[in-house]
């Protein structure tokens, strides 16, 4: 079987849906292809800084998550080798900035799900193939699906993750392991934990680690640590919980492994950080022709700024307007002012990816600490209290409006 769309976006996650909802609300529909069963939810939670809500309200979606989660306005480091512990303000230079708020993953998915028709998500479509074709003068995608069904596009758009399909097509080289990776999860306490709404985090030698309350009863936790490419505990949830209690916290404080005790076993991850080199961002194809990439898809990042979400909301607003402006000025998808429209997306986003990518490796990668005395020094004494402030100012970003 074989049809034809305007515009078509592979992913139906964060990055895709968001970019979905922001060409709706310039007037332009798009069918979603998602290769899992359901709207699928990593990593259980994450935390969406100013710049994310920014974009989430000219989104139109915000005020679903605001009245549920409440901000976190300042946060604690202990160094476990030393006790000594340092306060971090998220309160920006702007009066009306606001702490980030950490939220459930599958919620900010479902706001944004509930924005679009109800046929603009197609699940279970595994994409094994994309192609361009000279179409009437001008180029078509064309994207082969598993089930031996072809769609064909006028615009696509990749928001397929870190291993993206789109990506490879476009040029961009794969991803490299940082060294380093994250277990992730979600502690469940039914009768409350009466906890403050405030960010706790852990350094020691070769290990980061902390955790952030969601609501009364839910908590999010992660550790990153040093490993291979490969660990063996993936699949294993109940192999992750203990190995994280019995090894790599072992030395944490109690409560940090209270909360690990008290994790949804079906929420746990084990998995190795992987970023695009962000050179390779900066110089590298992020659009071709009518088809270009958003989100993971275009910047994979390590999560020491908490930036890979907002990031892709950010991405999804911008397209959303250059598109949105397209249409608006030519009255319709003309392929040449469309090639031109994603070029100055592309364009637009490419330095601000290329920052993010280096920033947050740059801040793994000092907050890690490892084993050499100099390294920790800088960061207890240099990176805390004069650097971190300055590269974690990125939050605050505006990505503007929809048009």
């Amino acid at each position: 079987m074989e049809m034809m769309g305007d515009i078509v976006i592979v992913g139906a996650g964060i990055a895709g849906l968001a970019t979905a909802v922001a060409l709706k609300r310039v007037g332009v529909k798009a069918l979603v292809l998602e290769r899992s069963d359901e709207l699928r939810a990593a990593g259980a939670a994450l935390t969406l800084f100013p710049n994310a809500w920014l974009a989430l309200d000219a989104l139109g979606v915000s005020h679903k998550l605001t009245s549920i989660y409440a901000p976190s306005i300042k946060g604690y480091v202990t160094n476990l080798g030393t006790g000594a512990i340092q306060e971090i303000s998220y309160s920006g230079a702007k009066s009306d900035a606001i702490g980030p708020r950490s939220v459930h993953r599958k919620a900010l998915l479902r706001a944004l799900a509930e924005e679009l028709p109800s046929d603009s998500i197609r699940f279970s479509c595994k994409i094994t193939a994309i192609e361009a074709q000279e179409h009437e003068g001008s180029s078509i995608a064309v994207v082969h699906i598993e089930d031996g069904n072809v769609i064909k596009a006028k615009v696509l758009v990749g928001c397929d993750g870190v291993h993206s399909i789109v990506a490879s097509w476009l040029g961009l080289p794969p991803v490299v392991h940082s060294g380093r990776s994250a277990v992730r999860g979600l502690a469940v306490f039914p009768q409350g934990h009466g906890l403050k709404q405030e960010v706790q985090q852990f350094v020691g030698a070769g290990t980061r680690a902390g955790f952030i309350p969601l609501t009364d009863n839910d908590i999010y936790w992660f550790l990153t640590c040093t490993s291979p490419a490969r660990d063996s505990f993936l699949g294993d949830p109940k192999a992750i919980q203990r190995e994280v209690i019995e090894n790599y916290a072992k030395d944490f404080p109690e409560l940090y492994l209270d909360i690990v005790e008290h994790s949804d076993l079906s929420t746990l991850s084990w998995a190795p950080l992987m970023f695009r080199q962000p050179w390779k961002v900066a110089l590298g194809n992020l659009s071709k022709q009518n088809i270009t990439v958003a989100g993971d898809a275009m910047h994979p990042m390590t999560p020491d700024l908490g930036q890979g979400g907002c990031s892709a909301l950010e991405d999804a607003v911008v397209l959303g307007r250059h598109i949105g402006a397209c249409v608006l000025q030519n009255g319709g998808l003309v392929p040449r002012e469309v090639t031109k429209a994603l070029s100055d997306y592309a364009g637009e986003r490419r330095w601000r990816a290329t920052w993010l990518i280096a920033g947050s490796f740059l801040s793994g990668w000092v907050q890690h600490g490892g084993s050499m005395w100099g390294l920790k020094f800088f960061r207890d004494a240099i990176f805390y209290k004069f650097l971190f402030r300055r590269i974690a100012s990125v939050v605050h970003y505006d990505c503007g409006k929809l048009a």
